[in-house]
């Protein structure tokens, strides 16, 4: 019987960013009790999270890195603060248009090659990096901003693999950095 496991395909940043991004997330949490957005690293979504048949997680990863063979490292400027009405506080992502080329093509690939589902915010792509949502009080949003607008967030960062994250123990846990340009 095929075991179904959610899964999502996002940009990850490592190292110093991926801290400081934790970092205001560890903040928020202990400020105002904001902890959902813990659940996984930083990342920039490229396919929303997707149901997928566990036992064929290898042929996934390869599909996408045949997928991925053909595309260059992409540069990022992670810079200011942003919500989406109330419902989720995330950091602004300035990207070229490599960004919005590789997504609408990877959607496809998604819907057509792997039979995925495209949803509303697939095709709605707005890249962010979210910080804060799902158990964000509206109340708290204004106090939130006005911590968040003291900090100087500006970080640039360059991304040359797609990571594949997996639903585990109730956490987004990463099970493949998929390298670009194969």
């Amino acid at each position: 019987m095929a075991s179904f496991q959610k899964y999502f395909l996002a940009l990850v940043p490592e190292g110093d960013l991926q801290e400081r991004v934790t970092a205001l997330k560890m903040q928020l949490k202990e400020e105002f009790n904001c902890k959902y957005a813990l659940k996984s690293p930083a990342h920039v979504t490229l396919k929303m999270p997707f149901s997928y048949n566990e036992a064929k997680e290898e042929s996934l990863i390869q599909s996408l890195s045949d997928f991925l063979k053909n595309y260059k490292e992409i540069s990022l400027k992670v810079g200011g603060v942003g919500t989406f009405g109330d419902r989720v506080i995330y950091l602004k992502i300035d990207a070229g248009e490599d960004l919005f080329d590789l997504q609408r093509e990877l959607k496809l690939y998604c819907k057509r090659e792997l039979k995925l589902v495209d949803e509303l915010s697939d095709r709605n792509f707005h890249p962010h990096m979210t910080i804060a949502f799902k158990d964000l009080k509206k109340a708290q949003i204004p106090n939130i901003l006005e911590v968040l607008k003291m900090k100087s967030i500006s970080y640039d960062f360059v991304s040359s693999q797609l990571f594949l994250l997996k639903r585990e123990n109730r956490r987004w846990e990463i099970i493949k950095k998929i390298d670009f340009g194969g």
